[in-house]
């Protein structure tokens, strides 16, 4: 799914721009997803786990996140730099169409800019427009509190947790959390 570009201008003054990702942007991806990686142990992905991503890999991400009409992947481009990105999927099926995922990351340097409450308000855009989606969905691992904070300012809740979920890099289990924000039609 494609959107117009979203400009914003950054509590420390820069300016960025919220867009669909474009082929330009595979090595920036890609030297996103690495950092990311290396500054938190609060993704789904190890720094280690990041060498399977290829130029080849992100052409074809870019272009399957762009061509679909299920999704929509954002990027935060920062003075040229990927600072971050966001998505938003649903699904077609019948049973589970009323649901959209969530999914959101910053490189540290980015965080405390506004960045990731301005992804959340176009994605909330995207779920409103669809009148199939009543929910929108995401996780958290635990011990995250940035993030949990930013999802209840956005009106999520937590409905449920599943216990040692997740294993970090030092090989200790954390809870992973559920929440939900409801959209009133």
């Amino acid at each position: 799914m494609k959107v117009k570009n979203i400009e914003l201008t950054l509590r420390d003054g820069r300016k960025a721009v919220l867009r669909n990702p474009v082929r330009e942007d595979a090595q920036g991806l890609i030297d996103y997803l690495v950092k990311s990686a290396e500054e938190t142990d609060f993704l789904l992905r190890n720094p280690d786990e990041c060498g399977k991503y290829t130029l080849e890999s992100e052409y074809k991400f870019i272009e399957n996140m762009n061509g679909a009409d299920n999704m929509l992947t954002l990027v935060c481009d920062v003075e040229g730099v990927i600072a971050g990105n966001c998505q938003i999927t649903w699904s077609k099926s019948m049973k589970l169409k009323h649901r959209a995922e969530i999914g959101i990351a910053l490189m540290r340097e980015y965080w405390g800019l506004g960045i990731g409450s301005a992804m959340f308000r176009e994605m909330q855009k995207i779920a409103e427009a669809n009148p199939d989606i009543l929910q929108m969905e995401l996780e958290f691992i635990e011990g995250n509190a940035r993030a949990r904070a930013l999802y209840e300012k956005m009106g999520f809740r937590i409905t449920g947790m599943r216990p040692d979920a997740i294993m970090g890099r030092d090989g200790k289990l954390k809870n992973e959390y559920h929440m939900i924000r409801k959209i009133e039609r």
